[in-house]
């Protein structure tokens, strides 16, 4: 039986490029304190012999495991499942893994917590959720620990190579826009829950496009919601049981926005010649329920995994986008107003 080849090792790499060990550990490790032309020569040496570095003796090196943590406190799971198939999508083919901490933002332990969950775990870096991501303590404590971080927002909560950020109050005002200029005056909303940002740029998008054709937004109208189906749900009998009715509910997001349209179509209206239902998220239930959701598009997944490629190659963070465009879908739960 033929004897294999021995694996190439650091110090066959560091022969080769005439460098030290050391100079090959910073190229594998991404440290920013090498010119461009030894990184280069190091990196063409690696791929030319097929070195593989050791990930343990990565992680002892950098005293961090290859570990991504995602930190949420969201009541959404599609929304949570759509930001970790956008993080693994960054890291298919690294070798990196993902490890998901639900927690608490309630919890007077909150920050112990994540203290906790980051020392013990060594991680790589962590994404934040809203609405934790929006406590500017999570950004302390990641700079106190030397933990890579990126925050998710619905409007700018840091500088860019620590941010993913949508235009969530700007698309919701369009969106309602068109509503209005289709005929619908007496809009109703199904709001997301106390304490998240999200939901207080949503609504303030809603009340801008009201207040532009002379419109407002009565506490009648506008019932409170938490980011679930059954809150939804409940909402829009709140909704529904005012005389008159909304002609149309925008709801703060999908999962809520289905729910409107089960309790409509519970009450015998149909939709939308009697009702139209605006949800915001574009997540695949507004595509599969029928009729199929006229929502706006929340790009959750490419914001995961710019977020994820912001983690994994901080170096490059800056090529990473930081601002993501939401927009209307029209689908068939909206139509003109008919009286």
């Amino acid at each position: 039986m033929a004897n294999r080849e021995p694996k190439p090792t650091i110090n066959d790499v560091a022969r080769l490029a005439g460098v030290s060990k050391k100079t090959v550990s910073r190229v594998i490790n991404n440290s920013p304190l090498l010119n461009d032309a030894t990184r280069d020569k190091v990196t063409a040496v690696i791929r030319d012999l097929g070195y593989v570095p050791n990930p343990q003796a990565r992680a002892l090196a950098l005293r961090r495991n290859f570990l991504i943590g995602l930190i949420h406190d969201n009541p959404n799971a599609q929304m949570v499942l759509s930001v970790q198939e956008g993080m693994l999508d960054a890291m298919k083919g690294t070798e990196f893994a993902l490890v998901v901490r639900p927690v608490d933002r309630k919890s007077p332990h909150l920050f112990d917590d994540i203290r906790h969950f980051i020392e013990q775990q060594r991680l790589y870096g962590i994404y934040v959720l809203p609405p934790v991501s929006e406590n500017d303590e999570v950004a302390r404590l990641c700079a106190e620990l030397g933990c890579r971080y990126v925050r998710m927002g619905s409007a700018r909560l840091d500088d860019e190579e620590h941010l993913v950020e949508s235009n969530d109050r700007e698309a919701v005002r369009e969106a309602v826009d068109k509503l209005i200029r289709d005929g619908h005056s007496r809009i109703g909303h199904v709001a997301g829950p106390d304490g998240f940002r999200s939901a207080r740029e949503r609504e303030a998008g809603l009340r801008e496009a009201l207040l532009a054709h002379g419109l407002s937004l009565p506490d009648t109208l506008r019932a409170a919601g938490n980011y679930t189906f059954e809150s939804g749900y409940t909402a829009a009998k709140q909704l529904l049981s005012q005389n008159p009715r909304p002609s149309a509910i925008f709801a703060a997001n999908d999962e809520m926005a289905a729910a409107v349209l089960h309790a409509a179509l519970e009450q015998g209206l149909e939709v939308p010649r009697q009702l139209s239902i605006l949800g915001f998220d574009d997540t695949p239930i507004g595509a599969h329920i029928w009729p199929p959701l006229s929502t706006v598009r929340w790009p959750i997944r490419a914001m995961a995994r710019s977020a994820a490629f912001k983690l994994i190659q901080p170096e490059r963070a800056a090529e990473h986008k930081s601002f993501f465009r939401s927009e209307l879908v029209e689908r068939a739960s909206t139509a003109p107003f008919k009286g």
